[in-house]
């Protein structure tokens, strides 16, 4: 998994590089990670859940991941399936949580227009129906890509909520790769929680 997220992260950055030209306008219209009001003219919403998914996560467990300094809610009956330096994963009726932390090399000039060229894929992507919601959100501070696949051909296929983000941590450009996950015959039963453990992302940067 951590090679597939290393060349999916060199592709990206690729595919970065060829869209500096394209997406020059739309850089004037953006600011920092947080507090950042819109990108290119599309908002940027903050964590804001409704309330089914608050309760879906209330009297849950507090999970902080040490390593990496971000901290989650997470509903009582979850329970670790793995942690290390670099990926965590927790898990709980069928329902999972899975973290993977991509170290960058040096690029700050490039990581604004890496999520960009992010985005603009889940776009281009959710045209063709693989997505039925693309959306920048802010996390704790931090802005990035949200997405969320279609339904599944097959209910027990899987399917994912997912958001992406850079920051900057012990002294490194990361990618955090958020990815909440269940069957997907299944994802509606789970929806809130998955939205409450989303929201609930705290991110030291």
């Amino acid at each position: 998994m951590k090679k597939l997220l290393g060349l999916t992260t060199i592709v990206f950055v690729m595919a970065a590089c060829n869209l500096t030209n394209k997406l020059k306008s739309s850089n004037s219209n953006s600011g920092s990670s947080s507090g950042t009001s819109s990108v290119g003219g599309e908002p940027v919403e903050k964590a804001n859940p409704t309330a089914a998914q608050s309760a879906a996560i209330a009297n849950g467990q507090t999970v902080k991941w040490d390593q990496q300094g971000i901290t989650w809610t997470l509903p009582a009956n979850w329970t670790k399936v793995d942690v290390r330096n670099e990926s965590l994963s927790y898990g709980g009726g069928g329902a999972f949580l899975t973290v993977a932390i991509s170290v960058m090399p040096t690029m700050e000039n490039l990581t604004e227009t890496s999520i960009k060229a992010m985005h603009e894929q889940a776009r281009t992507e959710q045209k063709i129906g693989k997505y039925d919601e693309v959306k920048w959100l802010e996390l704790d501070g931090v802005r990035g890509v949200q997405h969320r696949e279609s339904r599944q051909e097959m209910a027990g296929d899987i399917r994912r909520l997912q958001w992406r983000a850079y920051r900057k941590y012990a002294g490194n450009t990361q990618l955090i790769t958020l990815i909440l996950s269940t069957d997907s015959g299944n994802f509606t039963q789970h929806q809130d929680a998955l939205y409450g453990i989303l929201y609930s992302t705290k991110v030291v940067h």
